[in-house]
Protein backbone atom coordinates (compact mmCIF):
# COMPACT_ATOMS: atom_id res chain seq x y z
CA UNK A 1 0.00 0.00 0.00
CA UNK A 2 1.66 3.38 -1.15
CA UNK A 3 2.21 5.87 1.97
CA UNK A 4 1.47 8.36 -0.22
CA UNK A 5 -1.73 9.56 -2.47
CA UNK A 6 -2.09 12.43 -4.24
CA UNK A 7 -5.21 12.04 -6.10
CA UNK A 8 -6.48 14.66 -8.93
CA UNK A 9 -5.32 17.66 -7.12
CA UNK A 10 -5.97 20.79 -9.20
CA UNK A 11 -4.78 24.66 -8.22
CA UNK A 12 -4.90 27.82 -9.74
CA UNK A 13 -4.53 31.05 -8.70
CA UNK A 14 -7.02 33.57 -10.21
CA UNK A 15 -7.68 32.56 -13.97
CA UNK A 16 -4.09 31.12 -13.89
CA UNK A 17 -3.97 27.66 -13.94
CA UNK A 18 -1.05 25.74 -12.07
CA UNK A 19 -2.04 22.55 -11.27
CA UNK A 20 -4.44 20.28 -13.72
CA UNK A 21 -5.50 16.67 -12.22
CA UNK A 22 -2.37 15.40 -10.83
CA UNK A 23 -1.98 12.10 -9.80
CA UNK A 24 0.86 10.09 -8.29
CA UNK A 25 1.63 7.20 -5.62
CA UNK A 26 4.85 7.25 -3.34
CA UNK A 27 6.24 3.86 -2.02
CA UNK A 28 7.31 3.73 1.97
CA UNK A 29 11.40 4.08 0.97
CA UNK A 30 10.97 5.41 -2.48
CA UNK A 31 12.64 8.18 -3.38
CA UNK A 32 10.56 10.21 -6.81
CA UNK A 33 12.55 13.22 -8.13
CA UNK A 34 10.06 15.89 -10.10
CA UNK A 35 11.36 17.48 -13.17
CA UNK A 36 10.48 19.99 -15.40
CA UNK A 37 10.91 23.73 -16.70
CA UNK A 38 10.20 26.94 -14.03
CA UNK A 39 6.99 27.58 -14.12
CA UNK A 40 5.44 23.89 -14.78
CA UNK A 41 3.83 23.60 -11.27
CA UNK A 42 6.62 21.46 -9.46
CA UNK A 43 6.96 24.16 -6.50
CA UNK A 44 3.20 24.23 -5.97
CA UNK A 45 2.69 20.86 -5.83
CA UNK A 46 4.82 20.60 -2.90
CA UNK A 47 3.55 23.72 -0.86
CA UNK A 48 0.16 22.19 -1.53
CA UNK A 49 1.52 18.76 0.12
CA UNK A 50 2.95 20.93 2.80
CA UNK A 51 -0.71 22.92 3.13
CA UNK A 52 1.19 26.03 2.40
CA UNK A 53 -1.12 26.12 -0.50
CA UNK A 54 -4.73 24.63 -0.41
CA UNK A 55 -5.82 22.49 -3.44
CA UNK A 56 -8.89 23.59 -5.15
CA UNK A 57 -9.65 20.00 -6.18
CA UNK A 58 -8.27 16.76 -5.02
CA UNK A 59 -7.29 14.05 -2.32
CA UNK A 60 -3.99 13.75 -0.25
CA UNK A 61 -3.90 10.41 1.05
CA UNK A 62 -1.60 9.86 3.77
CA UNK A 63 -0.60 6.24 5.51
CA UNK A 64 -4.05 5.37 4.27
CA UNK A 65 -5.82 8.48 5.90
CA UNK A 66 -7.64 11.03 3.75
CA UNK A 67 -5.92 14.13 5.35
CA UNK A 68 -7.36 16.63 2.63
CA UNK A 69 -10.23 16.36 0.37
CA UNK A 70 -11.29 19.24 -1.50
CA UNK A 71 -14.81 18.39 -0.99
CA UNK A 72 -14.69 17.66 2.57
CA UNK A 73 -14.44 20.83 4.85
CA UNK A 74 -13.73 18.80 8.23
CA UNK A 75 -10.24 17.63 6.14
CA UNK A 76 -9.60 21.56 5.93
CA UNK A 77 -9.73 22.57 9.14
CA UNK A 78 -7.31 25.15 9.73
CA UNK A 79 -6.68 23.91 13.39
CA UNK A 80 -5.85 20.40 11.90
CA UNK A 81 -2.94 22.07 9.48
CA UNK A 82 0.04 21.86 11.86
CA UNK A 83 -0.54 18.54 12.21
CA UNK A 84 -0.88 17.50 9.31
CA UNK A 85 1.77 18.81 8.54
CA UNK A 86 4.49 16.55 10.77
CA UNK A 87 3.22 14.31 7.68
CA UNK A 88 5.93 16.17 5.52
CA UNK A 89 9.73 17.81 6.03
CA UNK A 90 10.03 20.68 3.72
CA UNK A 91 13.55 22.01 2.42
CA UNK A 92 13.33 24.99 0.64
CA UNK A 93 14.89 26.34 -2.01
CA UNK A 94 16.56 28.98 0.10
CA UNK A 95 17.66 27.83 3.85
CA UNK A 96 15.09 29.96 5.68
CA UNK A 97 17.38 29.66 9.29
CA UNK A 98 16.96 31.44 12.11
CA UNK A 99 19.94 33.91 12.35
CA UNK A 100 20.39 34.38 16.10
CA UNK A 101 20.11 30.54 16.78
CA UNK A 102 22.48 28.09 16.64
CA UNK A 103 22.36 25.05 14.32
CA UNK A 104 21.99 22.64 16.53
CA UNK A 105 19.16 25.09 18.01
CA UNK A 106 17.70 25.43 14.77
CA UNK A 107 17.57 21.81 14.00
CA UNK A 108 16.08 21.11 17.69
CA UNK A 109 14.02 24.07 17.93
CA UNK A 110 10.33 22.39 16.33
CA UNK A 111 10.33 19.63 18.44
CA UNK A 112 11.20 21.59 21.73
CA UNK A 113 8.37 23.93 21.12
CA UNK A 114 5.76 20.48 20.13
CA UNK A 115 7.57 18.80 23.69
CA UNK A 116 6.18 22.13 26.01
CA UNK A 117 2.50 21.07 24.83
CA UNK A 118 3.00 17.44 26.27
CA UNK A 119 0.93 17.17 29.59
CA UNK A 120 4.66 15.62 31.33
CA UNK A 121 6.82 18.45 30.04
CA UNK A 122 7.08 20.20 33.37
CA UNK A 123 7.75 16.84 35.39
CA UNK A 124 9.85 15.60 32.74
CA UNK A 125 11.54 18.81 31.05
CA UNK A 126 15.47 18.24 31.28
CA UNK A 127 15.67 14.90 30.20
CA UNK A 128 12.46 15.47 27.53
CA UNK A 129 15.25 18.43 26.66
CA UNK A 130 18.46 16.50 26.62
CA UNK A 131 16.85 14.25 24.54
CA UNK A 132 15.80 16.50 22.27
CA UNK A 133 19.51 17.72 22.11
CA UNK A 134 20.78 14.70 22.01
CA UNK A 135 18.70 13.80 18.39
CA UNK A 136 19.44 17.00 16.83
CA UNK A 137 23.27 16.46 17.84
CA UNK A 138 22.81 13.12 15.90
CA UNK A 139 21.34 14.40 12.36
CA UNK A 140 23.70 16.89 12.79
CA UNK A 141 26.69 14.29 12.36
CA UNK A 142 24.75 12.71 9.68
CA UNK A 143 24.84 15.50 7.74
CA UNK A 144 28.60 16.18 8.53
CA UNK A 145 28.42 18.94 10.40
CA UNK A 146 28.98 17.46 14.22
CA UNK A 147 32.29 20.41 13.84
CA UNK A 148 29.47 22.91 13.13
CA UNK A 149 26.63 22.78 16.08
CA UNK A 150 27.22 25.23 18.36
CA UNK A 151 28.32 28.16 14.52
CA UNK A 152 25.15 31.04 13.50
CA UNK A 153 23.93 30.74 10.11
CA UNK A 154 25.98 33.55 9.13
CA UNK A 155 28.93 31.61 10.06
CA UNK A 156 28.21 28.87 7.64
CA UNK A 157 28.81 28.29 4.13
CA UNK A 158 25.32 27.85 1.78
CA UNK A 159 26.12 24.55 1.65
CA UNK A 160 26.52 23.83 4.90
CA UNK A 161 23.53 26.02 6.04
CA UNK A 162 21.13 23.63 3.47
CA UNK A 163 22.56 20.44 5.48
CA UNK A 164 21.36 22.29 8.91
CA UNK A 165 17.90 22.52 7.06
CA UNK A 166 18.26 19.16 5.90
CA UNK A 167 18.49 18.20 9.44
CA UNK A 168 15.90 20.46 10.67
CA UNK A 169 13.30 18.82 8.02
CA UNK A 170 14.78 14.94 9.78
CA UNK A 171 14.42 16.11 13.22
CA UNK A 172 10.54 15.64 13.38
CA UNK A 173 10.50 12.24 11.78
CA UNK A 174 8.08 13.26 8.66
CA UNK A 175 6.56 10.33 6.49
CA UNK A 176 7.81 11.94 3.43
CA UNK A 177 10.87 14.49 3.18
CA UNK A 178 10.33 16.96 0.17
CA UNK A 179 13.06 18.91 -1.39
CA UNK A 180 12.43 22.44 -3.72
CA UNK A 181 15.18 22.49 -5.82
CA UNK A 182 17.98 22.29 -2.77
CA UNK A 183 20.75 23.05 -4.73
CA UNK A 184 19.42 26.22 -6.76
CA UNK A 185 20.60 28.63 -4.31
CA UNK A 186 23.94 27.29 -3.88
CA UNK A 187 27.14 28.13 -6.10
CA UNK A 188 28.07 25.60 -8.30
CA UNK A 189 31.01 23.92 -5.68
CA UNK A 190 28.29 23.75 -2.92
CA UNK A 191 25.85 21.90 -4.94
CA UNK A 192 27.76 18.01 -4.22
CA UNK A 193 27.94 17.82 -0.87
CA UNK A 194 24.34 18.80 -0.30
CA UNK A 195 23.40 15.82 -3.05
CA UNK A 196 25.90 13.40 -1.51
CA UNK A 197 23.26 13.84 1.88
CA UNK A 198 20.64 13.27 -0.21
CA UNK A 199 22.00 10.88 -1.64
CA UNK A 200 22.80 8.94 1.44
CA UNK A 201 18.98 8.97 2.29
CA UNK A 202 18.45 7.70 -0.93
CA UNK A 203 20.66 4.79 -0.19
CA UNK A 204 19.18 4.39 3.25
CA UNK A 205 15.65 4.53 1.73
CA UNK A 206 13.98 7.57 3.06
CA UNK A 207 10.93 8.26 1.51
CA UNK A 208 11.10 11.35 -0.51
CA UNK A 209 10.12 13.76 -2.88
CA UNK A 210 12.47 15.64 -4.59
CA UNK A 211 11.99 18.83 -6.83
CA UNK A 212 15.06 19.06 -8.68
CA UNK A 213 16.96 20.55 -12.00
CA UNK A 214 19.95 18.58 -11.40
CA UNK A 215 19.07 15.71 -13.77
CA UNK A 216 22.03 13.51 -13.78
CA UNK A 217 21.27 13.29 -10.12
CA UNK A 218 17.73 12.18 -10.76
CA UNK A 219 18.61 10.01 -13.09
CA UNK A 220 20.80 8.44 -10.60
CA UNK A 221 19.54 8.23 -6.86
CA UNK A 222 15.75 8.67 -8.09
CA UNK A 223 13.19 5.49 -7.93
CA UNK A 224 11.37 6.90 -10.33
CA UNK A 225 11.40 10.14 -12.49
CA UNK A 226 7.99 12.42 -13.05
CA UNK A 227 8.01 14.86 -15.13
CA UNK A 228 5.55 18.27 -15.14
CA UNK A 229 5.26 20.56 -17.50
CA UNK A 230 2.08 22.99 -17.88
CA UNK A 231 0.36 22.22 -14.56
CA UNK A 232 0.50 18.46 -15.42
CA UNK A 233 2.35 14.48 -15.62
CA UNK A 234 3.26 14.06 -18.69
CA UNK A 235 5.46 11.05 -18.04
CA UNK A 236 6.62 9.15 -15.05
CA UNK A 237 8.90 5.91 -14.82
CA UNK A 238 11.77 4.66 -14.02
CA UNK A 239 15.07 7.03 -15.07
CA UNK A 240 16.53 4.53 -17.09
CA UNK A 241 13.13 4.58 -19.24
CA UNK A 242 12.70 8.57 -18.61
CA UNK A 243 15.48 9.52 -19.81
CA UNK A 244 16.78 6.99 -22.07
CA UNK A 245 13.37 6.48 -23.54
CA UNK A 246 10.90 8.89 -23.12
CA UNK A 247 7.44 7.96 -24.54
CA UNK A 248 6.22 12.26 -24.97
CA UNK A 249 7.52 14.45 -27.24
CA UNK A 250 7.55 17.03 -24.44
CA UNK A 251 9.86 15.37 -22.37
CA UNK A 252 11.80 14.55 -25.35
CA UNK A 253 11.86 18.49 -25.89
CA UNK A 254 12.84 19.34 -22.78
CA UNK A 255 15.50 16.49 -22.16
CA UNK A 256 16.80 17.88 -25.61
CA UNK A 257 16.75 21.39 -24.15
CA UNK A 258 18.25 20.21 -20.65
CA UNK A 259 21.37 18.67 -23.12
CA UNK A 260 22.19 21.70 -25.41
CA UNK A 261 22.21 23.64 -21.79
Amino acid sequence: MPILEVKQIEKSFGTLSVLQGIDFSLEQGEAIAIIGSSGSGKTTLLRCLNFLERPDQGQIIVKDEVIFDAADPATQRESEVRKKRLHFGLVFQNFNLFPQYTALHNVTLAAELLAKEKADFKQNRKAILAEIQEKGKGLLKQVGLSEKMDYYPHQLSGGQQQRVAIARALALEPDILCFDEPTSALDPELTGEVLKVIRNLADGNTTMVIVTHEMAFARDVADRVIFMDGGVIVEQGKPADVFGNPKEERTKQFLARYKEG
